[in-house]
């Protein structure tokens, strides 16, 4: 699969181990952890293959007050107890959003995603 990311930001924090512990407020595991599911990320084909491990709980995200969230998806950076998050969105071969995003169906030909942050859920 391909990455984009939202910003420069987003990009060094999910690819520079300095970068990821000082997102994580030094959190050595959790930066460790970051840099692994990146990694899976990019060695998967598509993305049923990040889909089908349950260690990432990959699920969709719903509409929170004015954050509009439909599309987007977040997987746990380590676990379901750590908070954090990498919050993303499928993209089309044209690096476009799927509109809609029906993900059971164009799963298996998923190739490019948008990370748009990596956050503490609970913040």
């Amino acid at each position: 699969m391909y990455i984009e990311y939202a910003s420069n930001k987003v990009e060094n924090q999910c690819n520079n181990l300095s970068e990821a512990k000082k997102l994580f407020g030094g959190n050595t595991p959790l930066a460790v952890s970051l840099l692994t599911r990146i990694n899976a990320i990019n060695a998967a084909e598509n993305m049923k293959d990040i889909i089908v491990q349950p260690a990432f709980h990959f699920h969709k995200l719903t509409n929170k007050g004015n954050k509009k969230l439909e599309g987007y998806f977040a997987i746990d950076v380590k676990a379901r107890k750590d908070a954090w998050r990498i919050i993303l969105q499928p993209l089309d071969e044209n690096k476009n959003p799927f509109v809609p995003c029906n993900i059971d169906e164009i799963s298996d030909r998923v190739k490019y995603i948008e990370i748009t942050e990596v956050s503490n859920h609970y913040e």
